[in-house]
C-alpha cells in the first residue's frame, strides 16, 4: 500500500486478506517505523546537533541560522470525497500542503502538514508549532554578532512571502546596491537547501 499507492480493499484477493486488516497492519508497521526511528530521525535538534549547524551557518555567513524554511502543496490522491471541499483552493484539487525546515546536508528537522482549506505560506505558519518553544520561552539560548549588534535567537531562511519577524530572514525583493544583490544572492542559494527536500521529489502527489 506505502509502495505502490493501492487501497485497502484491492488486496483481498491477491493476499486473501479483508480491508480492516490490511488497515489495521499498515497502522501497525507504521507505529513500528515511528517506535525504531523516531528517537533519531523524528525530534528537535539537540544541543550537538545546534553547534553543529550554528558552525556551518556561520562559515557560509550566516551566523545564528538554524535552517531554511518553506511550504509546498502536495496533490491528495486518494482524499476522502467528503473532504475534497475542505482541502481544494484555487488548483479545484486536493492538496496538502507541508511546511518543512532543512539544513545543509538536507535533513528535515520539521515537518507539518494536514491543515484544510486553500493555506498559503503565512496561514500554514499561524498553526505550526514551529515557533511554540520560543513563545513558550524554551528556545536555545545563542549568542552571535552581525554588525556589531549581540542576538540570542536563532532564525530561518524564507521567501518574500513570510512576516518580517525577527526569526526570519527574507531576501531583498529589489536589491539597490551591491550588497543587497550579494546578500540576495546568497541568501536565495542557501535556500535551496529546503526547496530541494520539498520541491525536488519523485512525484508531487501523495498517494495516502
Amino acid at each position: 500500500m506505502l509502495a505502490t499507492a493501492c487501497s485497502a480493499d484491492s488486496l483481498d484477493e491477491s493476499f486473501r486478506m479483508p480491508e480492516s486488516t490490511a488497515i489495521e497492519n499498515l497502522d501497525q508497521f507504521c507505529c513500528t517505523i515511528v517506535t525504531i526511528y523516531g528517537s533519531h530521525y523524528l525530534r528537535a535538534p539537540t544541543t550537538d546537533d545546534l553547534d553543529r549547524l550554528l558552525k556551518r551557518a556561520e562559515k557560509r555567513g550566516f551566523p545564528g541560522m538554524l535552517g531554511s524554511l518553506d511550504c509546498m502543496h502536495w496533490q491528495w490522491k486518494n482524499c476522502p470525497t467528503g473532504w475534497q471541499g475542505s482541502f481544494s483552493g484555487k488548483t479545484r484539487k486536493p492538496t496538502i500542503v507541508l511546511e518543512a525546515v532543512a539544513d545543509f546536508d538536507i535533513w528535515i528537522w520539521h515537518a507539518f502538514f494536514g491543515i484544510p482549506g486553500p493555506q498559503n505560506d503565512i496561514t500554514i505558519l499561524g498553526r505550526s508549532p514551529l515557533f511554540d518553544e520560543l513563545t513558550a520561552g524554551n528556545s536555545p539560548q545563542l549568542s552571535y554578532e552581525i554588525n556589531n549588534h549581540r542576538h540570542n535567537t536563532g532564525y530561518y531562511l524564507a521567501d518574500g512571502i513570510y512576516p518580517k519577524w525577527a526569526t526570519l530572514v527574507q531576501s531583498i525583493r529589489r536589491p539597490q546596491t551591491e550588497e543587497e544583490v550579494y546578500f540576495s544572492k546568497k541568501q536565495e542559494s542557501y535556500r535551496k537547501d529546503v526547496e530541494n527536500c520539498v520541491w525536488n521529489t519523485p512525484s508531487t502527489t501523495c498517494n495516502c
